[in-house]
Order: structure tokens, then sequence, then C-alpha cells
């Protein structure tokens, strides 16, 4: 059994897996390790080559994981993979240094901490060439983090770090499990105080691939914020789906005044049809947003289509029901159009979720008993005191 995992998600960044892997070897020579490369069925077939490399490499071990995407996913995969104490996360674009992975490593060991992180803020590290854009969006994910982490870290947003296998068992259960931002995720979701340490780098140059910072991305990364503020109560897609139904509901508005005022419809009809144009809206923006990581392509879109058409029509009814009897009551069009839609909605989410795009929401609440009846993974420097 390797003394270290090295978990690098790949997504169709075309990176540059023999320069990553030389590197790697290069740092960590007289260590005991082994990679875990986790591609997300990236279309430049990174998975092939990964595979290739594995063939000639003992050290090198391929999953890649078909219909399901995102980083933090990916490195939980990863990690459930390897049997290691310890395991580190780095990106496959070369611009994590992997020469300060050793380093990591010895800390977490001598200090007999629980995570290491790669840090970018703390003196002797830095940003490198980030633009002003995204420098600022850095800065305001920092900001944002500190509203559910009560941990004095320098660099929440990093994706380089190095943590012991007992912690992340500990933690695992509760993991969101959210978009490309997994740090947070690991620190927030303990049940006692992190032991936590840095070393410093500076960022480099991306190399190969695209950046994936983008409005997806930023939207997931409020939305795991959202999930752990809220102590999980609620399910994490809801927050974007939230979003969505919001857009929905004011297309909804607009679309039932435009056809009460420009033709001679009845309310009930005139809700009917705006509803029906609003479901397809709603279809193709959770697609692509609220269940990316689960998003339906070609003839399975069509067919979720359909499903979500059928899967709504209860809902609809619901909403129709729920509007004509609010507006019998003598409550105002768009306050009746707006309940209808809102009960709606909280059916829609709960239905489709599961049927059509398989969300099936699952937290145990259960600590797992061999690492809570104090086996400990063979590991130098092990500290048993939770």
């Amino acid at each position: 059994m390797p003394e270290l995992s090295i978990i690098v998600p790949t997504y169709n960044e075309r990176p540059n897996l023999v320069a990553l892997l030389q590197a790697l070897e290069s740092s960590l020579e007289g260590l005991d390790y082994e990679v875990v490369i986790v591609d997300d069925d990236s279309p430049d077939d990174t998975s092939a080559l990964a595979r290739s490399l594995a063939q000639q490499n003992s050290a090198v071990r391929v999953i890649q994981r078909i219909r399901r995407t995102g980083l933090s996913s990916a490195a939980v995969e990863g990690i459930l993979s390897t049997s290691s104490p310890y395991i580190a996360v780095i990106d496959a674009d070369m611009q994590h240094d992997e020469r300060v992975l050793p380093q990591m490593l010895e800390k977490l060991k001598r200090e007999s901490l629980d995570l290491v992180i790669g840090t970018r803020h703390a003196a002797g590290g830095g940003l490198g060439e980030f633009s002003a854009e995204r420098t600022a969006l850095s800065n305001i994910g920092r900001w944002l983090s500190r509203t559910v982490c009560a941990a004095e870290i320098s660099d929440p947003m990093s994706g380089y770090f190095v943590l012991t296998r007992r912690y992340f068992q500990e933690v695992v259960h509760s993991l969101s499990c959210v978009g490309f931002k997994i740090l947070l995720d690991l620190i927030v979701s303990a049940r006692r105080p992190a032991r936590i340490g840095e070393v410093a780098y500076t960022f480099r140059n991306r190399l190969h691939g695209e950046s994936k910072l983008d409005i997806v991305v930023a939207l997931e990364y409020l939305q795991l914020v959202l999930d752990k503020a809220l102590g999980g109560w609620a399910p994490v897609s809801y927050f974007i789906f939230s979003m969505v139904g919001s857009l929905g509901l004011a297309a909804n508005l607009v679309l039932v005044y435009a056809f009460l005022r420009a033709f001679p419809l009845s309310f009930d009809l005139a809700q009917a049809i705006a509803s029906l144009m609003v479901i397809a809206l709603n279809f193709v923006l959770n697609n692509r947003l609220t269940f990316r990581a689960s998003r339906l392509h070609g003839t399975r879109a069509v067919q979720g289509m359909i499903l979500f058409y059928i899967a709504c029509s209860i809902g609809l009814v619901l909403n129709l029901t729920a509007a004509h009897g609010f507006r019998d009551f003598g409550v105002p069009w768009y306050l009746a159009s707006l309940i209808g839609v809102a009960i709606g909605s909280v059916w829609n989410y709960w239905i489709t979720s599961l049927f059509i795009w398989g969300i099936a929401r699952h937290r145990s609440t259960l600590r797992q008993v061999a690492y809570d009846s104090g086996f400990v993974p063979a590991q130098s420097n092990a500290n048993t005191d939770l």
C-alpha cells in the first residue's frame, strides 16, 4: 500500500499528464506514492491517454466516470478508491507547484495535523498572473467562506491540499460534493475543529486546457456556501433550482399579463398556456445549471423533456387548482398566479430531481465504527486523540 495517494481530477482540460507525472516523480523521489487520475469522460480521450500511461507506470491508476462531472465528487471518488493513510489533491493543469508537496506531507505528519493547504495568500505565496477579474472573484469567494468557516485559513478557495485518511473518513458522509471547491466542504463538514496547516506556493500560469472559472462554477460555490450555512437541512441543488424557478416565475407573470391584455382569454387559459411555455424553459435551465453533474444530452435530453412535461403535468394541475381557488376568493390575478406557481414548483423539484435526473438525497448520520472505535490506519506519527 502506498504511503501517499495523489488524486488528479480531469475534465475537458487537455492536460499534459506526461509532464505532470514527470514533475511528480522528480519532486517525490524516494516516496512511496500512487497517482489516481479521475477523468469525467473528457471528450479529448484523456482517459485513454491515462490508461496508456498506467500500462507503462504501475504507480498510475485511472477512474473514468460516465455522466458524472464535478471536481469535488471526482476527488471524493478517487479518495474512496484508495487505502493510503495520506491523500493529496492536485489539479492536472500544472498550476499547482508540485515541488512543495513533500513539504506539505512532512508538515502534516510532523505536526499531527488533519489537513495541510497549499496557499497562495500567505507570505511566500502568490496568485501569479491572475487577471483583475479572477482576483476579485477569488477575494469574494474568500469573504463568503468566512460566513460558514470558523477555521483561520488564508486560502479557502485552494484546490491543492494534503489530508489524512482518518480525517477524510470522519467527514465524508457530510460532504456536499458540489462543484469545484471541495476544500471548504472538507473543513466545514467536520464535527470538531480541524487541525490545519498551510504551506505557501505561487500559482503558475495555465499551460494546458481552459479555466474552469465561469458563471456556473460561481453559482455552485454559492450553492455550497448556502448548504453549509443552512446545515444541510434542504437539498443543496434546490438553491439553483430556486433561482431557475424565480426566472420562470417572472416569465410566467409576463406571459399571463401579455395574454390577458392581447387576447380575449380567460385567466385559467392564460395561466395554462404560460405555464406550459415556462415548463420548457425550466427544463433547459435546470438541465444546464441545477443538475449539471447529471446533465442529459441528445436523445436522453429529448426523453427528459417529455418526462419533465409529464411529471410537471401534476404540478400544473396543482398550480391551476390553487390559482383558480384563490382567484375565486377575490385574490388579484397576479397573487393567485404566484401562489399557484409556488405550489407547483415544490412538487416539480422533488419529482423531477428523483425520476429524471436521478438525484437521490442521502446524508448518513452514522459514523464509521472502525474509525470511532480507535482503529487507525498504519501511518507514521498518527494522532489517535480525536
